[in-house]
């Protein structure tokens, strides 16, 4: 095994453990993050600015001299932040947020910025700007989005962990597509990650795609806000009591999943009861998903359409038909047509939703679903050149199951227990009340010590091809 490959199997506590006895220094684990990124970017494109210059020496925090990624949604001092759009393709920011002041604190080094789709508004890696980001699964299939650059290159071996987001499922859908375990925070959690406020913007937890739930337990210890009522900490053993765990195979729009997704599932719940867990059959939460949907991607809208009042009053013209996919253009059309109840109807839609999704869940300590209702779709199939309708239309049938979270506020996490022979991963939904990440991320712990996924490496993986 090449140097390049067996620090590639490290997860990120491990490859910190290493630096910090001296067996590896922080200089060497960036330059072979670099030679990782070199051999495998041009094919797959889940960097889409990379650091080259070697950073200051490093904090003394748990994650000291440890490579990752930050997800192009979010500024990082000296690198561009484009957001995944040609609107923004030459911004170079000098900003830090309260949430990356914690990680530099972590000592995690920053090796560039990851692909996602423009403004983390599609579940597909493709941009007009930045092109297509390959599944290392397979090539020829979506690395799935809205994080997709950060999901490939934890899964291609290229970075032990990498920062992402998830406004609807932007974090839990390429972690399901692409083997990895990926948790969405409640809302509140951590610290703030932007500058911004918006609808969409505080449906949206930010947090991290890693190999390993202890990574994840960590990077959520040193990211959280500390003056909460009840803060998580650093979570590192798995739960020790039996759960009532409501399940249910239905999305918001009323259909069932695809026979691969469902053999997934009933896999999940044979291990659940095998672990003595109780998983109950329940009716899914009664509300209008086309009516959800509708409303997610009108506040999805209003927050581009506020980015372009605000560029167009701070330069001479205002923002030109190319300068954004037309999917975008199309959802603040939409927005702006629909006039000044717009927001208002979109939030009373929420809220009855979280009413149905908190009266069917009631009593139960955590909710199973599928990730995805389908395999991994092929590129260009969520492709932003398509038509609001037909994509909105294709984004109902796969995404039915994570939205809810981000709108109720809850914690979920899709977990890499189903690896078919014949496919791609297929991640399993876990989601709980609002604020018991804790409980997720034991859960989590005991489904990884029952079903081991870290040496599970796509085909297009350093440890595979080096």
């Amino acid at each position: 095994m090449t140097e390049l490959a067996s620090l590639a199997r490290l997860d990120g506590m491990a490859q910190a453990e290493l630096c910090a006895r001296g067996e590896v220094s922080a200089a060497e684990l960036f330059d072979a993050c670099l030679a990782r990124i070199d051999a495998l970017n041009p094919l797959l494109r889940p960097v889409v600015t990379v650091a080259r210059e070697r950073p200051r020496p490093v904090g003394s925090g748990p994650f000291s001299g440890v490579p990752f990624l930050v997800k192009d949604s979010t500024p990082w001092p000296g690198l561009r932040w484009s957001m995944g759009s040609r609107l923004f393709a030459a911004n170079v920011t000098q900003q830090q947020t309260p949430y990356g002041r914690r990680l530099e604190e972590s000592g995690l080094v920053c090796v560039g910025k990851s692909a996602m789709s423009e403004f983390g508004l599609l579940a597909s890696t493709e941009t007009l700007l930045e092109g297509v980001t390959h599944n290392p699964w397979d090539l020829a299939c979506s690395a799935t989005g809205s994080s997709g650059g950060s999901a490939v290159a934890v899964a291609a071996g290229l970075v032990p962990l990498a920062h992402a987001n998830d406004g609807g499922g932007s974090l839990r859908i390429p972690a399901s597509a692409c083997g990895l375990f990926g948790f969405k925070p409640s809302r509140g959690r951590t610290v703030p990650a932007s500058f911004a406020s918006s609808d969409f913007g505080d449906m949206t937890s930010d947090h991290c795609i890693s190999r390993s739930v202890r990574d994840s337990a960590l990077f959520l210890s040193l990211t959280e806000d500390r003056s909460s009522d009840a803060p998580v900490g650093f979570v590192r053993d798995p739960i020790a009591r039996k759960l009532r765990i409501a399940a249910w195979t239905r999305t918001a729009m009323g259909e069932e999943p695809e026979p691969k997704v469902r053999r997934a599932y009933d896999e999940a719940v044979a291990l659940l009861t095998e672990l003595g867990h109780g998983v109950e059959p329940i009716s899914p939460p009664l509300f209008d998903g086309p009516e959800l949907g509708d409303a997610f991607f009108l506040v999805s809208g209003a927050a581009v359409a506020d980015v372009i009042e605000r560029i167009d009053q701070a330069r001479d013209e205002p923002v030109q038909q190319d300068e954004l996919e037309p999917f975008t253009w199309a959802l603040v059309e939409t927005f702006l047509a629909r006039g000044p109840d717009a927001l208002p109807r979109a939030r009373a839609a929420f809220a009855r939703a979280v009413r149905a999704y908190g009266e069917a869940t009631r009593g139960y300590d955590v909710v199973l679903t599928p990730t995805i209702a389908t395999e991994p779709w092929r590129i260009g199939h969520l492709s932003p050149i398509f038509g609001r309708e037909e994509l909105l239309r294709r984004t109902g049938r796969t995404l039915g199951y994570t939205p809810i979270q981000n709108i109720a506020g809850c914690p979920g996490m899709s977990v890499p227990l189903h690896f078919p022979e014949d496919g791609q991963p297929i991640g399993t939904h876990f989601a709980a009340a609002p604020g018991a990440d804790a409980l997720l991320l034991g859960l989590a712990y005991q489904l990884e010590q029952a079903r081991p996924w870290k040496d599970r490496w796509a085909p297009y993986s350093i440890p595979v091809l080096f």
